[in-house]
């Protein structure tokens, strides 16, 4: 069976709660990113997701806000070692399609999506679009 590790993004985009919620909504753009990890002294302290952003657009609170009114405190986690199903199953339980991959000192290693999970169950061989 897969482990988390396996399959998690490494390259982190990471914020401070303090940062404007427009600038980090740019970030997760530019980098073509779902999520963010939010930071406090370089330990887990929350996630920011498009969800989030997308709410705080919706309420027209965006102008002015920082990342700490939105996002979700103390995140639930997972560790590198744990199975890609237990992943799926946190994620699915909780209602989240990413997860914070974090070490036994809560320092962050990466993060898993549901679509990184997606690929180790679906054998995708079809180009797209086809």
């Amino acid at each position: 069976m897969a482990k988390v590790r396996d399959v998690m993004s490494k390259t982190l985009l990471t914020v401070s709660a303090t940062l404007e919620l427009d600038e980090a909504a740019r970030r997760m753009n530019d980098r073509q990113v779902g999520a963010v990890l939010v930071l406090t002294n370089e330990r887990l302290s929350g996630i920011l997701t498009e969800r989030d952003v997308l709410r705080a657009v919706a309420t027209g609170q965006v102008t002015g806000t920082h990342v700490a009114a939105w996002m979700t405190h103390d995140p639930e986690t997972i560790g590198p070692d744990d199975s890609t199903a237990h992943a799926a199953s946190v994620m699915i339980h909780g209602g989240f399609r990413h997860l914070p991959v974090v070490d036994a000192d809560r320092l962050p290693v990466g993060i898993v999506s549901i679509r990184d999970l997606m690929r180790v169950t679906v054998d995708d061989e079809t180009p797209r679009g086809a």
